[in-house]
């Protein structure tokens, strides 16, 4: 099925391929937001656990998906080959760190004393939503990026593995979906407006996918910098967000061995597939 399933995305353009699978990680998020209309409440253990697995995800698919195939196309030998990938990376961090100090958001567990960004008059729920899209602009652009290398006609760059990474960060989509509408519907909010806010946090991932698809399209040689890119802010988000929203609770282990299996999951599944 996989197979039949490249051979489509292999016969449309690849801007619309990147189109496609972002919609696709944007529908398990919606998916995943879609369980606030069964229930009210998620229990603390297996949200830490789920989100644990999100980063998990998000750090296989830096490395295997986006920095070792930016490594393998550049040219050069030694530190010349090296340096396109640790630049973009360090870019990508830097982007983030930007945009957490700009960007008014409140991480899941925290409380609301402890928003970050400018300082703003906006609801929790708000704050809360935003803090999810910070999450999701990487992950578009990430799959964006290889889909457009693809287009770019760069060998390192195929279809497979661009699905892959699209299957990747929308089966880690579906817990985020569930971590954002759950809060709000605790928070009293309704079952239709949490699942709204929920599903809207990955809206962002579509943009930036198509973005990230048509850059590298027009500029072929950024192609190893904006992989890099992407890696850099993912990691810098499971750093600075992921990680510590699982440790404010007594579930710790449970958060590291979701992190774990998560990075398992996507390890397997770009060896496998892409």
């Amino acid at each position: 099925m996989f197979s039949s399933i490249v051979a489509y995305f292999e016969s449309i353009p690849p801007v619309l391929a990147a189109l496609y699978a972002t919609l696709f990680t944007w529908f398990l998020t919606a998916f995943g937001a879609s369980f606030v209309f069964f229930f009210k409440n998620m229990n603390r253990v297996v949200l830490d656990g789920m989100l644990g697995f999100t980063g998990g995800v998000m750090i296989a698919a830096s490395y295997w998906s986006l920095l070792s195939p930016a490594i393998d196309m550049s040219t050069g030998e030694g530190f010349a080959k090296v340096m396109p990938a640790a630049v973009g990376f360090i870019m990508g961090a830097i982007f983030l760190f930007g945009l957490d100090k700009a960007l008014p958001h409140l991480h899941i567990n925290f409380k609301e004393s402890e928003k970050e960004g400018i300082k703003t008059p906006w609801q929790r729920t708000t704050l809360l939503v935003l803090a999810i899209t910070l999450h999701n602009i990487p992950e578009g652009l990430a799959v964006g990026v290889l889909f457009g290398g693809v287009a770019a006609g760069i060998p390192e760059a195929s279809i497979a593995g661009a699905l892959t990474l699209a299957i990747g960060i929308g089966i880690q989509n579906f817990p985020e979906g569930i971590a954002v509408s759950m809060p709000l519907r605790r928070m009293g909010m309704t079952r239709t407006r949490s699942f709204m806010y929920g599903q809207a946090s990955a809206l962002v991932e579509p943009v930036a996918g198509v973005l990230g698809a048509v850059a590298v399209t027009f500029f072929t040689p950024i192609l190893p910098y904006a992989l890099a890119f992407a890696a850099g802010a993912m990691i810098f988000v499971v750093v600075e967000e992921v990680i510590p929203e699982t440790q404010r609770d007594k579930n710790t282990d449970i958060a590291t061995l979701g992190l774990i299996a998560g990075f398992v999951v996507m390890m397997v599944l770009d060896v496998a597939l892409g």
